[in-house]
């Protein structure tokens, strides 16, 4: 049986697979009389709805359950949720705080588990990342995509796909908040190196793509005040946008804290492509699980 925990999970013609199916005009109805749960520790307004939706288009239906619902660890264990989950639903998306909670219901292997997010990673925006360059750039070898800012699960998961792609990756941001070697052992490990820089102008200079994220996320407020201050320097704005070149895109998986990170002018700019971006969550949700419950399950791969 497959999860996807993370992008790695996938195989990189795996993975192009799954785009493949994302823009199938006729998806295959592979939740035809069954539910997938979602289950969300942490809110979202587009994986709620992008998970939905997709769920729909291939024929089931999505029960939404929120953590004090089922009280995670406290009113009842990861494992006996699981269990309970899987007698009545075709799959389990889970959005939660702690990675290690999608691995143990995974462990399970009793239906097949999605990540919606976790500390660790965010599978779903990447696959909706590379589907949203490919429509722009058409191959992705040999292109560039740049991510300005924290080296969060955001950039890990982007940096696994476009890099299995065969795209170059950059990443610039402030000492404390740049990948760990955990992070680059990993990447390597799926054949993807990452290029430092220490400027943002430097690293944007010709890319195709430039990215960011919030720089502070859910769990971090506490935490707000010293990284505004330490990330001065990396916000995302027209004048950055514009040392990249007239080729560039930007992206960012929202929600935009606009005068942070990013300026409005660049989220509303002629080169941003965020709400193109964020529309392609749904379709590449609907891909990932076309692919997860119909080509993988029927070829009997075990993961």
């Amino acid at each position: 049986m497959r999860h996807l925990l993370e992008v790695d999970d996938l195989t990189p013609a795996e993975l192009s697979r799954v785009l493949d199916l994302a823009v199938e005009p006729a998806p295959p109805q592979v939740l035809d009389g069954r539910g997938m749960a979602l289950l969300f520790e942490k809110p979202s307004a587009r994986t709620r709805n992008s998970m939905e939706m997709a769920v729909v288009q291939l024929g089931g239906h999505p029960m939404y359950i929120q953590a004090s619902e089922v009280g995670l660890d406290t009113r009842e264990s990861v494992e006996d949720v699981t269990n309970t989950l899987a007698c009545f639903h075709g799959a389990i998306g889970a959005r939660v705080f702690a990675h290690s909670t999608v691995e143990r219901m995974a462990a399970l292997d009793l239906v097949p588990v999605v990540n919606m997010l976790s500390d660790a990673a965010h599978p779903l925006q990447a696959l909706a990342d590379v589907l949203t360059m490919r429509q722009l750039l058409g191959t992705l070898e040999g292109r560039s995509v740049t991510y300005v800012g924290d080296g969060n699960n955001v950039f890990r998961s982007l940096a696994l796909a476009a890099g299995m792609l065969g795209m170059e990756v950059r990443f610039t941001g402030p000492p404390g908040y740049r990948p760990t070697e955990v992070d680059t052992d990993r990447l390597a490990a799926a054949g993807v190196v990452v290029a430092g820089f220490e400027r943002p102008e430097e690293a944007v200079a010709g890319t195709d793509i430039v990215y960011t994220d919030v720089w502070t996320s859910m769990g971090q407020e506490e935490e707000s005040t010293r990284r505004l201050s330490d990330f001065e320097g990396y916000q995302v704005d027209e004048r950055l946008l514009a040392a990249a070149g007239d080729q560039v895109h930007f992206l960012h998986c929202l929600p935009a804290h606009r005068g942070e990170e990013v300026t409005s002018g660049a989220v509303d700019g002629a080169a941003s492509r965020v709400w193109q971006q964020a529309e392609n969550r749904m379709h590449a949700a609907r891909g990932l699980l076309a692919w997860l419950l119909g080509e993988a399950a029927s070829d009997g791969i075990s993961a």
